[in-house]
């Protein structure tokens, strides 16, 4: 697989499951560390790897929410959100849904409207100067239950800004029941904001059943647990709800025990669309195009086969159609100049 490395570094990609904090690279996270130094968060990118090696789910949990307490004004928000995208432009990265979760900023006192702005600042200048185009899911923090439910759903409705497509839900899976969440996934809805909670992580695939349900999931995060229910699978495949896996990151918080017991394959094989994408990549020592390397090894997939899965990332994306016409043509072009050599 490692001759399949150079066209994957090349191939145009669209993610769609990535985290707007969780991106941080040790770079980005060293220099926020130093700005705030009452933080635990270590300033040396090299025992950031360390700090980045978590024992379970809950660990991670811990450690992300000490990044979080890094971000604390506008200038932060702005910095993050531009050298996250410049991150992507390296990998080929042509449009990306960054999952923000704005109450763990709003709520440690940076005003929302200097939130809003900051990333918006940041995005409009990723498109023009990196050629990244950008998109937001705001998510609510689930441990931070209904107050924060109802905060994210009151600043991605009243102070929407330009970049918002999608609603999501984030965090702990276990002890965080998803019907509870109905009221402010149908306010995002109606709205005009697509469902696209994270479920079936941590849990199993009620947990999954219960997003597609009760918060009308058109998207469905990780979904890890769905190939225990056949009829989840068939379901998923019928109406072509997209899967967004997440390999390294499920090895990472011990949500699978073994990248190559990870059901990626039983989900393509029930003829799931499955896309793939890196998480929180930097505190996972990935990115999305190892993620790709992971995937072709899975799945045992060629350049044709990478090329189809860069095209179900497009194709499972809320970019607009003339946006998704022009990155399936340049999937589609590269890829055949690239078999012609």
């Amino acid at each position: 697989m490692t001759d399949l490395h150079p066209f994957i570094a090349g191939l145009p990609k669209a993610e769609l499951h990535v985290h707007h904090v969780g991106s941080a690279s040790p770079r980005i996270v060293s220099e926020l560390a130093a700005r705030h130094p009452d933080s635990k968060v270590p300033t040396d990118p090299e025992a950031l790897v360390d700090y980045f090696t978590f024992t379970d789910f809950a660990h991670f949990i811990e450690v992300y929410l000490s990044v979080v307490d890094l971000i604390r004004t506008p200038e932060d928000v702005r910095l993050l959100t531009f050298e996250v995208a410049r991150d992507m432009a390296r990998q080929n990265i042509r449009y990306a849904e960054l999952t923000v979760t704005p109450y763990s900023s709003t709520s440690r006192g940076i005003p929302e409207v200097g939130f809003m702005e900051a990333i918006e600042d940041a995005r409009k200048a990723a498109e023009a100067e990196l050629g990244v185009v950008l998109r937001w899911c705001f998510d609510i923090p689930g441990e931070a239950g209904l107050a924060a439910a109802e905060e994210t759903a009151r600043l991605a409705v009243d102070l929407r800004p330009e970049g918002l497509v999608s609603f999501g839900l984030g965090g702990p899976e276990i002890g965080v029941p998803r019907p509870q969440f109905k009221p402010y996934f149908d306010r995002a809805i109606d709205a005009g904001l697509h469902s696209v909670p994270h479920a079936g992580e941590t849990t199993g695939p009620e947990t999954v059943w219960d997003a597609l349900r009760d918060l009308r999931a058109e998207r469905v995060g990780h979904g890890t647990s769905s190939v225990r229910d056949p009829e989840l699978l068939a379901h998923l495949a019928e109406h072509r709800i997209p899967l967004e896996v997440c390999p390294t990151s499920n090895i990472a918080t011990r949500a699978v025990a073994d990248l190559d017991e990870h059901p990626v394959k039983e989900m393509v094989a029930a003829g799931v669309l499955v896309t793939v994408n890196s998480d929180d990549p930097p505190m996972f020592g990935t990115d999305l195009n190892q993620e790709y390397g992971v995937a072709a090894r899975l799945l045992g997939l060629d350049e044709r086969g990478l090329a189809a899965l860069a095209r179900n990332g497009v194709e499972a994306s809320f970019l607009d159609a003339d946006g998704k016409k022009r990155l399936l043509a340049e999937i589609d072009t590269y890829t055949s100049a690239w078999l012609a050599r």
